[in-house]
């Protein structure tokens, strides 16, 4: 602990004793950021209770013949506090109120260029991004380099996937972010594909704590960005998408319009993995970009595609579904690829008129592709310019489609995210939610967009159906989301299979591996607003009563998100609440029973229900009395899941 100590002393005397140094800390104290310039470069640390979580790391840009990394001086510095409260239903909180200190660094080069950095430093969160002005004529910057860095070290461990290859996966549909993780894995170790690590980003260092590295506040004036490989020395820097994305259209380095910001980078660095769990950094320090048109609704939808595939996409078959969402209660079906040639435009109108007599709301699948994928799914070519678009989105609103999922979009590159951009502004012209697959991690969109609903962004629940290796590691998967992607962003990952056998009949194809309790668990630890379950009719007569009666009820916004145990890869419960009442969940990925020891204070003294697995891994469902101290011990079977409510 002296040695430690030393360390964090020797470091602290090194900035404090630059010439140029500058610091600035959360206002609980805890969390302090020291910037300093060295041989005209510029570096940043943080420090949590005095524990180095991330060593001298660097800052800067390059551009077209603009060095704004090197040969620097700090010109001016000015010191802010930011205090703001907003409201948003679609993220794991719904009020939020933000706490940070800020400073602006003044900067200059002695080709007198300028930039300025800026930090906010709130309780366990660091955000930091650059402004550059415009001097003189030059009114654009072509960033070559952005030399922002995350230095960690040497006894961090990572948890991290990796960036796939442009072009590569099914039909040419990647990156899309949808690789498996690597956990508990020293730094330096090369990622599958040698291109890098998608963000999030999630450290542990060692008994230190954790951090998780992210970024937000990204739309058509930047590109999405991921962290290179990394060294041995702790060093992983920001990088911009491969040239080949998107099959090669538009730049892969961004442009920014002088003056300009690039997006946020962040971190939430926390001493155990609950600030991780519960940030909402990476909604704090973006703004709406446009008002709602209307007040969106958010629920639960029924999915046919999920456990049917292709063969349900006629009328019939999702008139079963719409009856199936009227039954559960349910806000949505979501009809997916093919429909316009396997069901048409007239039965699509039909069907929404069905839909809307049983209380069902309608969304439909597009296809992204101009020329960047080969995937033969239709509707093609209605999303990708903005005369098509217009078009198809002015019939959706005629006819009265509640939303559209937009898929295969395989790329970061400011070009790619001009057209994200551009699907939500129209869509929210013409009224329409928008959920995105075969996409990037969205950066900060709930709050930016009011009718984004979410992305998938993830290996998500159709990997089931694919292969008996997603079920078999089904409950290991599970166990990081709540962890590294799904705590910065909706995670529109399609839960809660309840058929024993992934086919339309329940008789063959992939077997599930988890039982019903992890499976309702999932509705719960797994966050987005719009939920697309993948429940089928048949489960009606097959489930127990009290399992279709959960899932009646389930909410899918929620007031409040708790941590309250759990390991990444291992075991996660959380707590969230809607309105007055709180759902505890938690699921096990370990190949044994584990009993976690937890004070469940926000339920109430009177009654709570328990769903549970027995030692058979049959579902149970029970009414108890707590105790006084409200102290319970949840045991969970492997690949299991409990649930506990109460109001």
């Amino acid at each position: 602990m002296k040695y430690i100590y030393l360390i964090i002393l020797f470091t602290g005397l090194f900035f404090r004793g630059l010439c140029q140094d500058v610091q600035v800390s959360s206002p609980d104290g805890r969390l302090v950021v020291h910037i300093a310039i060295e041989d005209g470069r510029l570096y940043y640390q943080a420090v949590l209770d005095r524990q180095v979580m991330l060593e001298k790391s660097p800052l800067g840009l390059k551009g077209e013949a603009v060095d704004l990394a090197s040969n620097l001086r700090l010109v001016d510095k000015q010191f802010n506090k930011v205090d703001l409260t907003y409201e948003e239903p679609k993220i794991k909180r719904r009020h939020v109120h933000y706490e940070a200190n800020e400073v602006i660094c003044q900067l200059e080069s002695k080709a007198n260029q300028r930039l300025n950095v800026i930090f906010r430093v709130s309780n366990n969160d660091i955000a930091f991004r650059y402004h550059v002005p415009q001097v003189g004529e030059q009114s654009n910057l072509l960033i070559r380099e952005e030399v922002s860095g995350f230095r960690f070290p040497s006894i961090a461990t990572t948890f991290l996937t990796p960036q796939a290859p442009p072009m590569s996966g099914w039909m040419k549909t990647k990156p899309s972010y949808e690789e498996e993780y690597t956990v508990d894995q020293p730094m330096g170790v090369p990622s599958k594909y040698g291109l890098g690590y998608t963000f999030p980003a999630l450290f542990r260092i060692a008994d230190r704590g954790w951090v998780l590295v992210s970024e937000t506040g990204v739309n058509a004036l930047y590109c999405g960005s991921k962290l290179n490989e990394g060294g041995k020395d702790g060093l992983y820097q920001i990088a911009f998408p491969e040239p080949g994305e998107n099959n090669g259209i538009g730049l892969a380095h961004p442009a920014l319009s002088l003056p300009g910001y690039t997006p946020w980078r962040t971190l939430t660095i926390g001493s155990s993995l609950k600030p991780i769990v519960e940030t909402t950094i990476p909604f704090d320090v973006v703004e709406p970009q446009y008002k709602a048109s209307k007040d969106y609704v958010f629920g639960r939808a029924t999915w046919s595609w999920l456990e049917w595939q292709d063969g349900s996409i006629n009328f019939e078959d999702q008139k079963k579904f719409v009856d199936l969402s009227a039954a559960m209660g349910y806000e949505f079906i979501l009809v997916d690829n093919w429909w316009d040639t396997r069901i048409g435009r007239d039965k699509i109108e039909e069907l929404v008129r069905y839909g809307k007599d049983k209380g069902v709301g309608i969304c439909l699948w597009y296809n992204s592709n101009g020329y960047w994928n080969d995937a033969p799914q239709t509707p093609k070519n209605k999303m990708n310019t903005a005369v098509e678009r217009k078009k198809e989105m002015a019939w959706m609103q005629h006819i009265g489609i509640k939303g559209i999922k937009v898929d295969f979009f395989g790329g970061d590159k400011q070009e790619t995210l001009k057209l994200y951009e551009d699907i939500l502004s129209d869509a929210n012209d013409y009224g329409l939610t928008v959920i995105f697959h075969g996409c990037t991690l969205p950066r900060g969109w709930e709050r930016m967009y009011p009718n984004f609903v979410g992305s998938e962004a993830v290996l998500a629940s159709e990997n089931l159906i694919f292969t008996q290796h997603a079920n078999d590691t089904e409950a290991f998967h599970a166990t990081l989301h709540p962890f590294i992607r799904n705590t910065v962003a909706s995670m529109d990952f399609g839960p809660v299979l309840l058929n024993k056998r992934h086919n339309r009949t329940n008789d063959g194809g992939t077997e599930r591996k988890t039982t019903e309790t992890f499976q309702l668990a999932t509705a719960i630890l797994f966050q987005t607003p719009v939920q697309n379950f993948g429940l089928t009719p048949n489960n009606l007569q097959e489930m127990p009563k009290h399992v279709i009666d959960f899932m009646k009820e389930v909410p899918t916004t929620w007031d409040e998100t708790m941590f309250i145990d759990g390991y990444p890869g291992r075991y996660v419960v959380l707590a969230r609440r809607h309105g007055t009442r709180w759902y505890i969940a938690g699921i096990n990925a370990e190949e044994k029973e584990i009993v976690v020891p937890v004070t469940l204070s926000m339920l109430p003294d009177n009654t709570w229900e328990v769903y549970r697995d027995t030692k058979d891994r049959t579902p149970q469902y029970d009414v108890v009395r707590p105790k006084k101290n409200k102290q319970i011990a949840l045991t969970i079977q492997p690949g299991g899941g409990i649930i506990i409510t109460g109001r």
